[in-house]
């Protein structure tokens, strides 16, 4: 029996339980295979529900059943070192009388409620009154919460690649391609997301004391700014690669023409010299050994040059 006062206690199966009223909330941190024991003895869920959680490869999903509702969420986890941004599954069961997580580790939206929770009577009372619906959306409204900084970082590395891709002494193009990929990955977690948390609001209707059409109204326009903001990355990071293959390329082109114009510059040095290192007597050969022979080549070889680089200039190639 469920003591309608604070019960708080701590299970193995690396599961913490707080209760309040008529209400439990279990949260299984990096749950085992005990864990799908303990699962299928204390509720009456289905099988392939318990197995789905312990599953790395499942879609974002509502399951409806008569009792209990089985959710699958996914959040976009960044890596500051390696500017990866990974997937995180966790999945939730809600009751009437129960909120049932399933996480891989920590999840900062279900850490602080679960902390705040414990430590705090009249959060306890707040949350936990209104059904396991308003818990669950308190859960949400955090995750949804914590995400933010996320994106204001991406928007952050999007002005810094900016500046690098109009900036000809720096590279860009690594720097493009993580961040092209990790708007992907954002993209394909937050946007199945805000569909899901679409099709919850109405389901959640029948495990909450009181109306979610407000709360729920506040959750969706930050959905709907998050995801308008993803979508206006990913045009303009698309911006950014075109703009950065076209400058280098122009680099690349601009670099190739000054060879092409120092070999062209250069070539009539190596038919005079080739000329003139022939094993056959010429006139103006070094077997006269004249200084006149020296001053010729070079009126030659400054006429040639000056008369290439003036046809170059002529075709605006320097």
């Amino acid at each position: 029996m469920i003591s309608p006062q604070k019960n708080i206690e701590q299970k193995p199966l690396n599961l913490k339980t707080i209760s309040w009223g008529d209400l439990t909330w279990d949260d299984f941190v990096q749950p085992t295979e005990d864990a799908k024991k303990y699962l299928a003895e204390h509720y009456d869920f289905n099988p392939m529900d318990i197995d789905d959680c312990f599953s790395r490869r499942q879609l974002s999903k509502v399951d409806v059943y008569d009792n209990y509702l089985f959710i699958v969420f996914h959040l976009p986890v960044y890596d500051k070192a390696t500017r990866i941004s990974t997937i995180q599954q966790w999945s939730a069961f809600v009751g009437e009388k129960y909120l049932v997580t399933l996480r891989p580790g920590t999840i900062t939206a279900l850490d602080d409620l679960h902390r705040e929770c414990e430590f705090n009577e009249e959060a306890r009372k707040e949350y936990f009154s209104q059904g396991s619906g308003y818990l669950l959306y308190q859960i949400l409204d955090r995750a949804v919460d914590a995400y933010i900084p996320v994106l204001d970082k991406i928007l952050e590395l999007m002005e810094d690649i900016e500046d690098n891709v109009f900036n000809e002494e720096t590279e860009a193009a690594k720097d493009i391609s993580f961040l092209r990929r990790d708007i992907v990955t954002q993209r394909r977690v937050m946007f199945p997301t805000r569909v899901l948390l679409t099709e919850l609001e109405n389901r959640l209707r029948r495990f909450t004391k009181i109306d979610l059409t407000v709360y729920y109204g506040d959750l969706m326009d930050h959905m709907n700014s998050i995801c308008d903001t993803l979508d206006e990355c990913k045009e303009i990071i698309e911006v950014y690669k075109d703009a950065d293959f076209i400058l280098s390329e122009y680099r690349a082109n601009r670099t190739i023409r000054t060879l092409v114009v120092i070999a062209t510059v250069a070539l009539p040095f190596l038919i005079v010299t080739g000329l003139y290192s022939m094993n056959v007597p010429l006139p103006g050969g070094i077997e006269k050994g004249s200084p006149q022979t020296f001053i010729l080549l070079l009126v030659i070889i400054l006429v040639i040059i000056g008369a290439l680089l003036s046809f170059f200039r002529r075709k605006h190639l320097i």
